[in-house]
């Protein structure tokens, strides 16, 4: 089994939580949780992904005002050097130009691998995934991969500053797509966005993760400017 670990998360939480400690406390909680990923997947081996930086970001191209909201945020004081240290020691692969998501995704397999994080976008990824702060294990279906996605077109991501559709939420999004079938998610997430289609694609661009490099989502709909 290979491990396919958020290093972004990892980062962040360990830093956050010694906050107000030295920084070699914040530097052992990471070399503990990466450990404990490894030790609960019964991985073999291991693949670390950090995001690049802004100035490289693909989805920055896209929409000028992604993540945005996060300006204000006060970064963990430990962040850079949990960051570094997972670089240094644990060879965490740094994606220049996209981000973690999509260094995992590109790496999950049907099987052998399974994606550790606790961001419940990466759950439109087929395949294995573990939430290594509930110590859950979750199998993921193609069909539920992509239902996953569409829910979060209508819902959007607030913590990344994109915005849905007004008014509908995941239980709403999901009872909309319900009675469908996969192949009519694409235009029955569309017809919701009130004849405002390129803010559709944008989001639904900025929403996918990679499951190859420079996988960037497609309309489905060939005919549709992308």
């Amino acid at each position: 089994m290979i491990a396919l670990i958020d290093a972004d998360i990892v980062a962040y939480r360990c830093a956050a939580s010694a906050e107000k400690d030295d920084m070699s406390i914040a530097l052992i909680r990471t070399e503990l949780l990466m450990k404990e990923i490894i030790s609960a997947t019964d991985a073999t081996e291991y693949k670390a992904f950090l995001s690049g930086s802004k100035e490289t970001n693909f989805r920055y191209t896209i929409d000028p005002t992604y993540k945005a909201n996060r300006a204000a945020l006060v970064r963990p004081v430990h962040l850079d050097a949990c960051k570094q240290f997972l670089v240094t020691h644990w060879k965490a692969e740094i994606c220049t130009g996209y981000e973690a998501d999509d260094g995992m995704g590109i790496n999950q397999k049907p099987s052998g691998t399974v994606i550790c994080s606790i961001d419940k976008d990466m759950l439109q990824v087929p395949g294995q995934h573990y939430n290594f702060v509930k110590k859950e294990f979750t199998q993921v279906t193609a069909d539920q991969g992509l239902k996953s996605f569409y829910i979060q077109t209508l819902v959007g991501d607030r913590s990344d500053g994109i915005t849905g559709v007004v008014g509908i939420g995941p239980v709403k999004a999901a009872k909309i797509l319900d009675p469908l079938l996969p192949e009519e998610y694409y235009s029955a997430c569309k017809a919701m966005y009130d004849g405002d289609v390129d803010r559709y694609h944008s989001n639904c661009k900025l929403l996918w993760i990679w499951r190859e490099p420079n996988g960037t989502w497609k309309a489905q709909d060939e005919t549709e400017e992308t």
